[in-house]
């Protein structure tokens, strides 16, 4: 009962803090009479604003669901047009550079810039969300600002640094990260600052901040594995990172501060496409729906998972095909009669955000087995991530689903191994961290038979979002030029 109620003390100080004005970490940030914040209070804002960014009604879990033909729109609705027709343009999800930079990304780098070797494990923490969310930027946008960002008053104009650049930048500030929080733990001198009820992802446990150090390595590595002259980089990463002994995340990684059935305390998905605090269901949640492409691949393959992804109407199941014109009969696709967002998606208002499934780690490891970078056996791997993604839905036991001899479901099966991981990958980040198979499509071409809205100018998906008026009005000098037409073709440096 007490680490609830602190949880709950946590939220509540996250709230009034993250409800302020945006910069209310920069008042009075005089250099000459700086402002100390306490780390236990930065690092539950930060992790809070992480969550927002995945989770929230036009976030980055969204756009992935809405980019690879998960979810649709029913009847009654027209609020996916844009999504439907690819306009890609400097507004189209523009929060998510905007609110990353402008929030996200500020709060950790509060945390990496705390001065002083007792706060080694915050300042660790803090470069391994940066480093989280850089990369989820250079897979969205591109190029980024990196080594300028982040500086406040004091470079509003901040350069733009090429993708790969970054990638590798982040990879160093991963390997500092570890190195960091064992140097603080080895250090008898200090009294370092524990983190801990504030640590709403590990509690404070460091040893698993340096295993999800590596998970992140691993895919920013595997992202990478399909460019000509990157293997040898690569292996020497995994090499590394094996060296360095802590391994991967077999877990999911969570974010959970307190989240409650309270005004403004709800988890950010059940709020944004579940329910408000008195059990009415949110007009999103009515707006969205399965598409035939999904619910047909989950019935043809006696997928358990279907029922926890999608909730079932009286009726039975119903999809609705992205850009659907015409909702006249003799189908009824209104909100009653189609399959809206299910229940392993949608659990409580006090359910954990998803920052990185187990799901998606193991997955991960199964490319990397595959390509010959690490030794685990991939169709171990391949298997274990299907069994995360039925554990975390509640879908119970995946044997008996992967054991079928139907390719890209049994291992065994599959004459095309990458094919898939692929698409059980998609499956298993379906309504979860979509976005990631976005991008994983974008650098694989896989599923290769995911379908293009109605709506659709061509045949063509997206392959990038567009910089934000934001920067093209404050940063015109650096940003660089998005031309129409660039949605399509102008890949980010590890696709294909």
């Amino acid at each position: 009962m007490k680490n609830i109620l602190k949880s709950i003390n946590i939220l509540m100080v996250v709230l009034l803090l993250g409800s302020c004005s945006e910069n209310y970490l920069d008042v009075n940030t005089d250099p000459n009479n700086p402002l100390t914040v306490s780390p236990d209070l930065i690092l539950p804002v930060a992790l809070n604003f992480s969550n927002i960014i995945e989770e929230r009604d036009r976030g980055m879990n969204h756009l992935g669901n809405m980019f690879m033909a998960n979810w649709s729109q029913s009847d009654g609705f027209s609020w996916y047009n844009e999504e439907f027709k690819y306009q890609v343009t400097s507004s189209f999800y523009s929060r998510i550079f905007d609110y990353t930079y402008s929030q996200v990304l500020k709060e950790y780098h509060a945390l990496v810039t705390l001065p002083g070797a007792e706060n080694g494990y915050y300042q660790a923490i803090g470069k391994i969300m940066e480093s989280l969310h850089f990369q989820l930027l250079v897979d969205t946008y591109g190029d980024i600002p990196y080594t300028e960002a982040l500086g406040r008053g004091n470079n509003p104009t901040p350069a733009y640094d090429e993708g790969l650049f970054v990638y590798e930048g982040i990879m160093d500030d991963l390997t500092d990260a570890i190195a960091l929080i064992n140097a603080t733990a080895a250090n008898s001198e200090l009294s370092p600052v524990l983190p801990g009820g504030d640590d709403g992802v590990f509690g404070g446990d460091m040893d698993m901040w340096k295993r999800f150090a590596n998970t992140i390595k691993l895919r920013i590595l595997v992202r990478q594995s399909d460019m000509a002259g990157r293997a040898g980089y690569i292996q020497e990463e995994f090499n590394k990172i094996a060296t360095e002994g802590s391994g991967f995340m077999n877990t999911d990684v969570t974010v959970n501060i307190g989240y409650a059935q309270i005004t403004d305390q709800q988890n950010r998905k059940w709020n944004d496409f579940g329910f408000d605090v008195s059990g009415t269901v949110d007009l999103t949640n009515d707006a969205t729906c399965a598409t035939p492409y999904v619910l047909d691949r989950l019935m043809s393959t006696n997928d358990d998972r279907l029922n926890f992804l999608f909730e079932e109407p009286a009726t039975g199941h119903l999809g609705v095909v992205q850009g659907l014109q015409n909702y006249d009969g003799p189908v009824d696709y209104g909100p009653d009669f189609v399959s809206n967002i299910g229940p392993g998606l949608l659990k409580s208002p006090s359910q954990d955000g998803v920052i990185y499934s187990a799901a998606e780690s193991y997955f991960n490891r199964a490319e990397a087995a595959l390509k010959g970078f690490i030794s685990s056996d991939p169709k171990a791997m391949y298997e274990s991530g299907i069994q995360a993604s039925f554990t975390y839905l509640g879908a119970g036991d995946a044997s008996d689903y992967y054991d079928q001899e139907i390719s890209t479901v049994s291992w065994a099966n599959s004459s095309n191994k990458l094919e898939a991981i692929m698409i059980q990958k998609w499956i298993g980040l379906m309504g979860i961290n979509a976005l990631q198979t976005w991008f994983d499509y974008n650098r694989t071409g896989y599923p290769s038979d995911v379908p293009v809205s109605l709506t659709a100018p061509s045949s063509d998906r997206p392959v990038r979002l567009f910089y934000p008026s934001s920067e093209i009005t404050s940063n015109a000098n650096n940003v660089p030029i998005n031309s129409p037409g660039d949605e399509f073709t102008a890949k980010i440096f590890w696709a294909n």
